[in-house]
Order: C-alpha cells, then structure tokens, then sequence
C-alpha cells in the first residue's frame, strides 16, 4: 500500500479558497503577528503545527481532519464528481438538466448570500478594530 501524500498548507490553500477567503482575511483572523505573507508561506509547508491546523480549522468552520487527511487524489476526485460524464464539453452544457433562468436565479441568490457573509465579516472585523483602538 503506497503511503498518502498528504500537503496540509495545500489543504488549507484550496479550503480557504473554496471559501473565498483571501490570505490577507485570514492572517487578519489568525492575530496580530500574521500577515499574508506568513499565510502564503503556510500554504507552501508539507505539513503544518496542530495549534495553528486547528485554528485555521475553526476559522474556516471545517474539521481539522478535513486539511490533515485530503490527499491529493480525493481532491481530483471530489472535483471531477462534481460533473457529470460528458455533461460539459469545451465549458459548454448542451444537454442542461436545468433551466437557464433558474441557474442565473440561484447564482444571484448565492451573490447575495457571499455578499451578507461578507458585510457580517467586515461588521465583525470593525468591531475588533473599534476593541483594538479601545485599548489602554
């Protein structure tokens, strides 16, 4: 049985991506002494320390176990499941199981939710900057 390659900093890479979250939102949840830099650099390591896998776990609302255990071939996979064969052919669906106008309808209803999610982050990320600028 051959072992699994296993890259955490990739893991948190494509989850944190999956999320739209850009490496700066991250440094800026993970505290003061990160920047994206740090990030980015995090997202090159083979494998990362277990306090920060597990914060970087929470902050992204997943299980420590999802960035640990993903191994390159599952992420191929869960991509490729995500179509059906022969369902997409040069970026074009000829045969939609679909109504166009109910693909648009649910695309603006997600833009809406990325939207909310993103004005509650930065709500929440004022009230941080508004306790920082508080203290003593």
């Amino acid at each position: 049985m051959q072992d699994k390659k296993i890259h955490q900093g990739r893991n948190i890479k494509r989850f944190r991506e999956m999320l739209g979250i850009k490496q700066e939102a991250l440094a800026f949840d993970l505290g003061e002494d990160w920047n994206q830099k740090k990030v980015s650099l995090l997202e090159q390591k083979q494998t990362v320390e277990q306090d920060i896998l597990e914060k970087i776990a929470q902050l992204l609302k997943i299980p420590v176990e999802a960035i640990e255990n993903m191994d390159d071939e599952q992420a191929v996979n869960i991509i490729s499941n995500t179509f059906d064969n022969g369902s997409i052919l040069n970026g074009i669906n000829y045969n939609p199981s679909f109504h166009p106008i109910d693909k648009v309808l649910q695309l603006h209803e997600e833009k809406i939710a990325l939207y909310e999610r993103m004005l509650k982050e930065k709500d929440e990320m004022m009230a941080k900057l508004e306790q920082y600028l508080q203290k003593p």
